[in-house]
């Protein structure tokens, strides 16, 4: 997380760098309201304290919202899909792992097995693209 922290405030540019320029009025301001123009040690001690307290600052792309709102927007479908993903694979799983443990040593169990051992070696930016060719095109 700090490192995190540092390491955008060292990135070249910064959060009003755009292709429309600013007045330097305006981008002065701008750093004064989100506190950009403080050293960088009370920037990230204002971070910690504020991440502490669940608040997680305001956003600079949706100048209307906070980040926190912009978590709570997205976090039901998030939640949702993760417990259908959940169900389904638990669901998979303990069929996959009944049907190899009542044909053990067969053929099944070592289909069962390979895909299995596929699915858990396979990285999911490699699996993500097959999967959505497959459930979203076909």
């Amino acid at each position: 997380m700090a490192l995190a922290f540092f390491l955008i405030r060292l990135a070249p540019g910064g959060p009003f760098d755009s292709e429309k320029v600013l007045l330097p009025e305006i981008e002065a301001n701008l750093r004064a309201a989100y506190h950009l123009d403080e050293p960088l040690y009370q920037q990230f001690a204002r971070y910690l304290g504020n991440l502490l307290q669940g608040d997680f600052g305001p956003s600079f792309q949706y100048r209307d919202l906070t980040v926190t709102e912009l978590i709570m927007t997205g976090f039901p479908i998030s939640l949702r899909l993760g417990a259908g993903a959940m169900f389904f694979a638990v669901i998979f799983g303990v069929l996959a792992g009944s049907v190899a443990a009542l044909w053990q040593n067969s053929r099944t169990d070592y289909f069962v097995m390979a895909v299995s051992m596929t699915g858990i070696s396979v990285p999911s930016f490699v699996m993500a693209p097959f999967l959505i060719l497959v459930f979203a095109v076909y």
